[in-house]
């Protein structure tokens, strides 16, 4: 079997030995005061450094920003050098690792924020629930952002980037997906705003746009990554509609000019049919609009990831779960060697079980227990059940 998976590619002037990465997953090991990246989590990431690139969880860029707990951020000084403890052990093992950099916006509760209200582009409730130190909680009416308040979520983002570089990531890639802060900016049911942020198609990509600009004088041309979710529906207070996919494509049309990295686009979490956004796929769908370098990500097993980079669609392909429980996920890719199921129920509980004790299948003698072809699913609903058991516990 021809695997154009395992075959290099080039983004900017970083060469990938693969197209398998590792998507962005949180998994709340960061359980200390300061949020502070551990020893267990240098090892996590090392182990699956031969990944072409790995995105690593989402990292919160300010105590504003806050969203769940343990979650490690990218804004004091312990932290970036959690996070070199990190970036060191993957380079040391031959990888290549880009840090997302993550704001909730409404998706947060007082319980995370010192009893401060969340704040958002609009003082919606997304009436959704979210992980804090007392369990799961409904979302509550943030306060809508002034000027000042955005300027100082952008400037934010750019403190983020520069401890990212000082901590010696490859690149960076900004959580604009599911829900959260810049897709609450893009949503016409989370954005009502009548200044220069609300309304039209290019007042509603502006924060986006305005934290790219500052990016980029002081992250390496080409290596800035944007994570979109245009099939987003239902979650967090966001509704596609039909401004949705015309939104999507107007976003890409302009981010093409831009020199970044990739665009990691997400396959709907949820399908639901009947809705206004791309029944076809949603890389198959917005490649039209965008020529440079695409991720896609959510439900691939090995046989669709070959078949969407070898139809055009994408470049590279992106694997969440398989990754946590086969650190080899590359090797069983190319041998055709059976997958490890993934320990469930300590996706979110902290330590090392379940985290940094899956063998390679060497290691493991006899192999795993699913084909190789075989999706594992990233879906939303069942996160958030896992999340819930471990905060019972």
């Amino acid at each position: 079997m021809t695997q154009t998976l395992l075959r290099g590619y080039k983004i900017g002037d970083l060469q990938l030995p693969n197209r398998v990465v590792m998507a962005p997953m949180t998994r709340c090991r960061a359980d200390n005061l300061g949020n502070v990246p551990t020893d267990i989590m240098a090892t996590y990431y090392s182990q699956r450094a031969t990944a072409g690139l790995i995105i690593t969880e989402g990292i919160f860029v300010s105590p504003r920003a806050v969203g769940y707990i343990k979650v490690p951020g990218l804004y004091s000084t312990a932290q970036t050098d959690g996070w070199r403890a990190v970036t060191n052990a993957v380079h040391e093992n031959g990888g290549r690792i880009f840090a997302q950099l993550w704001h909730v916006g409404a998706m947060s509760h007082p319980d995370l924020l010192g009893g401060e209200l969340p704040y958002a582009p609009s003082a919606i409730n997304p009436n959704d629930r979210v992980f804090t130190p007392n369990g799961f909680a409904e979302t509550v009416k943030p306060r809508e952002m002034s000027l000042p308040e955005i300027d100082q979520a952008i400037s934010d983002f750019e403190i983020a980037a520069a401890n990212a570089m000082a901590a010696g990531f490859d690149g960076v890639e900004l959580h604009a997906a599911n829900g959260y802060l810049f897709h609450q900016f893009f949503a016409q049911s989370t954005n009502r705003r009548t200044d220069q942020y609300g309304g039209s198609r290019d007042n509603r990509m502006r924060f986006l746009l305005e934290v790219i600009e500052r990016l980029d004088r002081i992250v390496p041309a080409g290596r800035i990554g944007v994570r979109l979710n245009p099939a987003y529906h239902g979650h967090s207070g966001v509704i596609a509609d039909s401004e949705t996919t015309p939104f999507f494509e107007a976003l890409l049309s302009k981010l093409v000019g831009i020199k970044l990295a990739y665009i990691h686009l997400m396959e709907p979490i949820d399908p639901v049919e009947g809705l206004p956004v791309p029944q076809n796929g949603v890389a198959r769908h917005f490649r039209e609009f965008y020529a440079g370098t695409i991720i896609s990500a959510t439900d691939h097993d090995r046989e669709s990831g070959n078949r969407l980079i070898t139809g055009g669609s994408a470049d590279l392909i992106a694997y969440g779960r398989a990754f946590i429980s086969n650190p080899d996920l590359v090797e069983r890719f190319r041998d055709g060697i059976a997958l490890t199921e993934p320990k469930r129920d300590n996706f979110y509980t902290g330590g090392a079980a379940g985290f940094i004790d899956y063998p390679t299948h060497g290691e493991a003698g006899s192999g795993g227990t699913i084909s190789p072809d075989k999706r594992v699913s990233d879906r939303y609903g069942e996160t958030r059940a896992r999340m819930k058991a471990a905060v019972a516990r």
